[in-house]
């Protein structure tokens, strides 16, 4: 198995090495590549040194599968020509989410969607896999009519730059390179990526987007509201969910405990809940404040957290790898 990583010095590239490393994937050639001014840089796995190469070196040491994080730009160039050259590229930008032609994997959920001729496949947007995560089960067993949900995002999701700009205000230096419009430091921005005509954010319209096609249901009314906060260790979201018919919350509680990659935690009178400070470092989804909504028929609350680099982003691709490795479709 040969594996190339692009973007690998980015958040979520470093933690793509670290994932690999402790799941024992089966590598026995990892090539990194990343930008030019990142040639010759050098990283440790399973205790030998690796030292980034270009996409252009990358491509000619013809790599099974090719993890991408590198950005939609580098992805809509490069992606299509390792799939030229017979690698699998696992994609982690928006570049080719919402193509029709493409597969939007979360491997708990629709993996066996996935054929050997899947050349390009899209790792969705870190908020969406846990949201989606938690919704599909529910969605099987009560058929879910509506999704309201408030996101609480870590500046990790934004970047390095963003956590340097996040850093740099906590030690009073407040006119640096800002990655946001204004301080990040002990503040809230309901602002997460660009704004579009609709006035949602580009991160709102994907949850939305990606969700329905994730759970294969376009008829599934949501919207949301993506928010950012001052956090490092993982996104969390509030959701309120109306289903078809009235839900048992001990059912629910059942569902979520059994499925696979999620973990309830629900003891208010202890205060045990989901936090990212907690989830941070973690590859699962976990789901609490699981509640009825007494406003409206048929609707309960839910609070679900995970890491934004792992499970949301690096974790979710790896998965995706062993499935093709396991099905030997690469």
């Amino acid at each position: 198995m040969k594996l190339g990583i692009v973007g690998v010095t980015g958040m979520v590239g470093r933690v793509m090495v670290d994932v690999l490393e402790k799941t024992n994937f089966p590598v026995k050639e990892l090539y990194l590549s990343a930008s030019e001014k990142s040639i010759g840089k050098e990283f440790y796995f399973k205790e030998r040194i690796y030292k980034v190469i270009s996409l252009h070196d990358l491509l000619l040491k013809k790599p099974n599968i090719v993890l991408f994080s590198a950005g939609s730009s580098i992805s809509k160039e490069w992606a299509p020509k390792f799939a030229k050259e017979g690698a699998t590229v696992i994609d982690n930008s928006s570049a080719w989410r919402m193509d029709p032609g493409k597969k939007l994997i979360v491997p708990e959920i629709n993996a066996s969607f996935l054929e050997k001729k899947d050349n390009i496949i899209a790792n969705p947007n870190c908020s969406t896999i846990q949201l989606a995560m938690v919704l599909f089960p529910l969605h099987i067993e009560y058929k879910i009519n509506r999704v309201v949900v408030s996101t609480y995002q870590s500046v990790t999701g934004t970047g390095k730059k963003a956590l340097n700009q996040l850093n740099q205000e906590k030690e009073g230096y407040f006119n640096v390179h800002k990655v946001y419009p204004h301080s990040i430091y002990q503040n809230v921005l309901p602002h997460c990526d660009s704004f579009t005509e609709n006035n949602y954010t580009i991160e709102e319209m994907k949850l939305i987007k990606e969700t329905k096609k994730i759970i294969n249901d376009q008829n599934i009314a949501i919207t949301a509201t993506a928010v950012r906060v001052p956090v490092i260790g993982g996104h969390s979201e509030s959701v309120n969910i109306t289903f078809q018919k009235k839900p048992s919350i001990d059912r629910i509680y059942e569902i979520l405990s059994k499925t696979k990659g999620v973990v309830v935690q629900d003891n208010p009178q202890k205060n045990i809940y989901p936090m990212p400070l907690y989830a941070q470092g973690k590859d699962e989804v976990f789901v609490g404040r699981i509640r009825d909504d007494f406003s409206f028929q048929n609707s309960i609350n839910i609070w679900i957290v995970s890491d934004n680099l792992r499970k949301g982003a690096a974790t979710n691709a790896i998965q995706i790898a062993k499935y093709l490795i396991n099905k030997k479709y690469v």
